[in-house]
């Protein structure tokens, strides 16, 4: 079965679209999605097609990958003539000479066995992948470009404050070689706002939390993708510490309806965190509520230096949605929801 044949899944796509705040003035356009295999940006590409069949949208989807087999393994059941594949690595030079109306660049490593085994890769795909389609919208009348950034930008956050509002800078150790992460998406939301000033391409930034749902790609190795996978197959779920570090956790479909919200709506040179304010727990309580839904165990062990080595330093990572709020946007999932949404769409797709 395939995300198609997921009738869980199609629910959850009108869900998102029917929460997404000027959807219609997407209605006609073209959009490039770069990393459109990935979690969010399939799911968005998705989002789409579905406005398309539903509401008569018109909107041309053009997903980019790496490679053309996983894109075309992805969306099988999902083929339409306004869906095109873009094989291309986003740390190269485009080959390609269609226009898009808008891009949303979603290219990036985004789980830590990637910062360990391929910090410099995970730095430019977040710089250099920026700058070749910044490059590329500005050369051909693109409207907006959206930069998928990510609440690590906040580091290490002051453990006072009760969330981080995206005025906040907060602290991320230049010499540390996990921060080739938070750092690329910092300095690539300055390339953003630094074109629109000096290019007067239109640039918008978000900044997920924590995201899950049944798209995860079978490479990441996230602690809640982790979890679910555990939760799965019946094994107990292992915490290499107590797991008391608290986190806004976004569903899938929720941070893909803000997203598109804020590409329709948010302002130029603007950053807006994407969350949800009833959806936050500890890693632990994370943990806890997959195990209760698939009648597992939270077991705590002592990491070993594998677990050391892509263990985040991040106490806090709570994030305001303040701001995505004033847009008009509502959160529509609790992590209860949305975990037992993930684990629904999962079974049906096994």
């Amino acid at each position: 079965m395939n995300f198609y044949q997921s009738e869980s899944y199609q629910q959850d796509i009108a869900i998102a679209v029917k929460a997404t705040v000027g959807l219609e003035k997407l209605f006609g356009s073209s959009v490039l999605i770069a990393g459109g295999s990935g979690l969010i940006g399939s799911f968005m590409a998705d989002m789409l097609l579905y406005a398309n069949r539903h509401m008569n949208a018109d909107i041309t989807v053009y997903a980019m990958d790496l490679s053309a087999e996983r894109l075309a393994a992805r969306y099988a059941g999902a083929e339409s003539d306004k869906l095109h594949f873009i094989e291309h690595n986003v740390n190269q030079a485009p080959d390609f000479e269609e226009a898009f109306d808008y891009i949303i660049h979603a290219a990036s490593p985004a789980f830590p066995a990637a910062f360990n085994s391929d910090p410099v890769g995970t730095v430019l795909s977040n710089i250099l992948g920026t700058k070749y389609l910044l490059d590329y919208g500005k050369d051909h009348g693109t409207k907006r470009m959206l930069y998928i950034s990510s609440g690590e930008v906040y580091g290490q956050g002051d453990l006072s404050l009760e969330s981080f509002e995206e005025s906040y800078a907060g602290y991320v150790d230049p010499t540390s070689v996990r921060s080739c992460y938070p750092n690329g998406k910092r300095t690539a939301e300055t390339l953003c706002v630094s074109y629109t000033k000096q290019y007067a391409i239109d640039t918008v930034i978000v900044r997920p939390s924590h995201t899950y749902g049944p798209t995860v790609t079978r490479a990441d190795n996230r602690a809640n993708a982790q979890f679910v996978n555990k939760g799965l197959a019946g094994e107990d779920i292992v915490l290499n510490s107590a797991g008391n570090q608290m986190r806004s956790y976004t569903y899938l479909a929720d941070a893909a309806s803000a997203i598109l919200t804020v590409l329709a709506c948010g302002e130029s040179c603007n950053a807006y965190n994407i969350a949800n304010s009833a959806s936050r727990t500890t890693i632990a309580g994370f943990a806890k509520e997959v195990a209760k839904q698939t009648g597992t165990k939270v077991i705590f062990a002592d990491p070993d230096e594998a677990a050391k080595a892509e263990m985040t330093p991040i106490a806090k990572q709570v994030l305001s949605s303040r701001k995505l709020e004033a847009l008009g946007w509502k959160g529509q999932f609790t992590v209860e929801e949305g975990i037992r949404h993930t684990l629904q769409i999962l079974r049906e797709l096994n």
